[in-house]
């Protein structure tokens, strides 16, 4: 039997999609990813951005930080049990800089909490995802590690391992 989705005119052999699951046996924790954690958006200024995201829209500002490593200066402003993150680049020859550039102002990445940052890692590149980060870094909210946009169908997709897992104590949090 086919059915077609509201407002679509896609038709959809019924049970595909659970079909189309995986029934590898993965630990949960591993397979599944969490919550949004939050969604970056690049700016020229974030003083400038704050006006509308934190002055017109009321969302509540959390920190704003430079991060020299990344030659990037960040802030935090929540929404909800998730963050938007605004992200200014601080040093015109870095790959957000170029981003920036090229792309102006607007969406950048979308990041996701995961139990095991490195056990999840692992199952990516196993799977195919090309991974930018092999093991878990330091960022500005716990460990990170990021997928590359050209297996991500063209969205740059970043990991943070929720509080308290294993990459925590490795680095030194």
């Amino acid at each position: 039997m086919m059915t077609a989705l509201a407002g679509s005119m896609a038709i959809i052999p019924r049970g595909y999609a659970a079909s189309m699951s995986s029934t590898r046996s993965v630990p949960e924790g591993i397979r599944r990813l969490g919550k949004v954690h939050h969604v970056a958006l690049i700016v020229h200024s974030i003083e400038t951005s704050l006006g509308v995201w934190r002055d017109a829209l009321a969302l509540d500002l959390e920190t704003v930080m430079d991060i020299p490593s990344d030659h990037v200066r960040i802030a935090f402003l929540g929404v909800g049990e998730s963050k938007i993150e605004l992200v200014e680049p601080t040093d015109d020859s870095t790959g957000v800089a170029r981003f920036l550039a090229n792309k102006g102002e607007g969406f950048h990445h979308i990041c996701f909490e995961v139990a095991n940052l490195a056990e999840t890692l692992l199952r990516l590149e196993i799977e195919g995802i090309e991974v930018i980060d092999t093991a878990p870094r330091k960022g500005a909210e716990g460990p990170v590690a990021f997928l590359h946009p050209r297996s991500c169908h063209g969205v740059l997709v970043e990991l943070i391992e929720a509080p308290g897992g294993p990459a925590w104590a490795a680095l030194g949090y």
